[in-house]
């Protein structure tokens, strides 16, 4: 499981590590929330399968080989999403991962926040940089950003 609080940046931080860029494609989107994606980080290959919407959701994830990546890689088209994550530390032991995203998604900026469980997440108090809270908001899942673009 993965407890984590999701929020639209109006502006950068104003300080980034280098980031890493991901690509991640979605092979299957159920309309109640769970997904199967693909994500390539540099030459981390990556099938995820997640369940459920919001706060709380189930995860699965495991290394695919290149020969596998590439034969499923094509039946993500059209449902892709293309960002450089950066980490940003918000208070000791949690950073967000401020995605700055690219194509059709450019000019969006999320963050995400990973937390041990329900009661941290609830007491976490974010900075003002961090935005607006959309967390359980599906309009800011990426399988939805990948089909619709940007709310």
């Amino acid at each position: 499981m993965e407890v984590e609080r999701k929020f639209v940046l109006s502006s950068l931080p104003a300080s980034l590590d280098a980031g890493r860029r991901i690509e991640q494609g979605y092979l299957a989107i159920d309309p109640a929330g769970a997904e199967v994606r693909l994500r390539r980080i540099g030459t981390q290959l990556l099938m995820t399968v997640k369940t459920g919407r919001g706060l709380v959701r189930g995860e699965v994830e495991f290394s695919l080989g290149l020969e596998e990546f590439a034969r499923l890689w094509p039946l993500t088209a059209g449902r892709r999403v293309v960002k450089t994550r950066h980490l940003v530390p918000v208070q000791e032991g949690l950073a967000a991962e401020v995605d700055v995203y690219e194509g059709d998604l450019a000019g969006l900026l999320t963050g995400e926040v990973e937390f041990p469980d329900e009661a941290a997440a609830g007491a976490f108090a974010a900075p003002a940089w961090l935005g607006v809270d959309v967390t359980g908001d599906p309009r800011y899942a990426n399988q939805r950003l990948a089909v619709d673009g940007i709310p």
